[in-house]
Order: structure tokens, then C-alpha cells, then sequence
């Protein structure tokens, strides 16, 4: 329980600190401070996969799946690569969100840092509950892996007009126009304004709440996924936090040029398919953790070499 307390408040000091000291002002993040954070971001989470290998070695935490130190440190940087890919249609979605709503450049690291907050405790639900099914329900397994390989097939037969998102007409935003007054106009960083003695949404609110939905339905996504790797409820929480906590940075690194990567999403349907087949055979074959952490690493710089070389083929 001490490891839990320790990692949670220590992703709160780092949160308290983004927003109150590295991002107090609000500002347009550049490609290379992006980049730099990206990186950061990247390289901590490796990092950590050390100090997962010295926790488990010192039965520092609870370990009901009874996983050695070597084979939960590779689980949770294959859980992380997976986490980390799946993020990748997050970013093409928050753009679309950004680009409907107007929201300013400037403005858009605060609606990202308390989109993080809400994803974190939805993500730490589906996990709590997720872990207990499959631990208390073997059959469960079969039930996540058919839906990653429904998924993977959704997304390599979808029809052009589906790819199509438009926060406006969504569900979610006519929704909560109905239940609060909402302005169309800027009011700096503030989220709700007093007009007219009323409290009215912004569109940062608006914005926020549309990317907490999304959010929530990727997660019907990436957590079975990671839920096929292991079902080891501190590396699968630790892993989806390292992605997220990485996503807002990535999004300022690759929201400009996401449309160069458009081979990702085969490398998606790769990784989906994998882990599906991975859920279904679980009671018959166990892959070895190379093989996951190879297929994952293949699929996702196989997309992007091709991608960037048809990018420049089409330059």
C-alpha cells in the first residue's frame, strides 16, 4: 500500500508543479519545448521500469500474479509501448476538438492538464474493476480479447464518412447544452464566466468535457489491451499513467503533423489483433514477453518509417 501512496502523491507534486511553476503562465508550447518534454516523459518511464524491478524484487508491493522481477519489469514497458500507441488516435481526436471549439493555442495545455485529473481516476476505475473480473471470472479474458479483435477489424473496414468526428454535433455536447448555458466566445482561461447573473460554460468547459468523454471511450480500448499483458493491478495503473501523464506533450509535438503518420493506424490494427489473439489463447499458449514487446516495437516503427517515407514521396 506504501508503493501506491508514494507513486499517486508523487504524480500529484508533479501535476501541482506543471501547473503552478513549469506552466503557471499560459503560453503557446512550441514543437521543440514539446519535444523536449516528450522525451522527458519517455525516458522517465524507462527509467521507472528499473524502479519497478527493484519494488518487486524487495516485495515491496502486493504481487498476486506471483510475477518475477525481470518478467514484470518487461510487462510494464510492453504495457507502456502499448498504452503509448494507443494514445496516438487520442491526439488526431483532441485536435479535431481543439479546431471546432476555436480554443487558442496558449490555452490549450490547461484544458489537457485537467483533461489528465479525470482520466486518471476514470482509468483507475476500469482497471480496479477490470483486474477483479479477469481475476474472479477467467472467462472474462476470452470477452476482452474478442473485443480487441472487434475493434482492430472496426478500424481496418471503416467507411470514410466514419472517420469523420464533429464534437459539435456529438452527443456529449448537445447534451450538455441542455444542461448548462454555454458561450461561444473566448473568456481567457477561465472555464466559467458570469453573464447576466448566470454561470455560463466556455468553450474551454465544453472542450474539456467533450475530451474527458472521448477519453473514457479510447479507454474501452487500451485497457483490455493492457489487461492482456498482465493482470498485475500496479503495473497496469503505473503503465496507462505514464502514457497520459506523456500524452499532452506528444499531442504539442505531433498535433501539427499527425496527418505525415497516417500508416500508425495499420500499426494499430497490429497491436490490437495481437493483443486479442494474446487474451484468447491465454489458457492454451502464454507468449513469452519478448515476443510482445517485439511485435509491439515492430508494428509501430514499421508505421512509421512507411509513413514518413510516403510523406515524402508525396512531398
Amino acid at each position: 500500500m506504501t508503493v501506491w501512496i508514494l507513486f499517486i502523491v508523487a504524480i500529484l507534486i508533479f501535476l501541482a508543479l506543471d501547473l503552478g511553476i513549469f506552466n503557471k503562465n499560459a503560453h503557446i508550447i512550441k514543437p521543440k519545448e514539446a519535444g523536449i518534454w516528450t522525451a522527458i516523459w519517455v525516458t522517465l518511464s524507462f527509467l521507472f521500469s528499473f524502479a519497478i524491478n527493484w519494488i518487486y524484487s524487495n516485495n515491496y508491493i502486493s504481487n498476486p500474479t506471483n510475477i518475477k522481477p525481470a518478467v514484470a519489469t518487461m510487462k510494464f514497458i510492453t504495457g507502456y509501448l502499448i498504452e503509448l500507441s494507443l494514445s496516438i488516435d487520442n491526439i488526431f481526436i483532441i485536435a479535431v476538438i481543439f479546431a471546432s471549439f476555436k480554443i487558442p493555442q496558449k490555452y490549450q495545455h490547461r484544458v489537457l492538464f485537467w483533461g489528465i485529473l479525470g482520466a486518471i481516476l476514470f482509468r483507475g476505475l476500469m482497471i480496479f474493476f477490470g483486474v477483479i473480473l479477469i481475476n474472479k471470472f477467467s472467462w472474462m479474458t476470452y470477452f476482452f480479447g474478442a473485443f480487441l479483435i472487434f475493434t482492430a477489424f472496426k478500424m481496418l473496414f471503416k467507411k470514410e464518412e466514419e472517420e469523420e468526428f464533429n464534437p459539435k454535433k456529438s452527443f456529449v455536447y448537445r447534451t450538455l447544452r441542455k444542461i448548462t448555458p454555454v458561450t461561444s466566445h473566448i473568456e481567457g482561461e477561465f472555464f466559467f464566466v458570469k453573464k447576466k447573473h448566470l454561470r455560463v460554460a466556455t468553450p474551454l468547459f465544453v472542450s474539456l468535457i467533450v475530451i474527458e468523454v472521448m477519453d473514457m471511450l479510447f479507454a474501452l480500448d487500451s485497457v483490455p489491451a493492457i489487461l492482456a499483458i498482465t493482470a498485475d493491478p500496479f503495473l497496469v495503473f503505473s503503465s496507462n499513467i505514464f502514457a497520459i501523464l506523456g500524452l499532452r506533450s506528444m499531442y504539442f509535438f505531433l498535433a501539427n503533423m499527425i496527418e505525415k503518420f497516417s500508416y500508425l493506424e495499420n500499426s494499430l490494427i497490429v497491436i490490437l489483433s495481437f493483443v486479442g489473439i494474446k487474451m484468447l489463447v491465454v489458457h492454451f499458449y502464454k507468449f513469452p514477453e519478448w515476443v510482445s514487446i517485439s511485435v509491439i516495437t515492430l508494428s509501430l516503427v514499421t508505421g512509421i518509417i512507411i509513413s514518413i517515407r510516403k510523406s515524402k514521396t508525396d512531398n
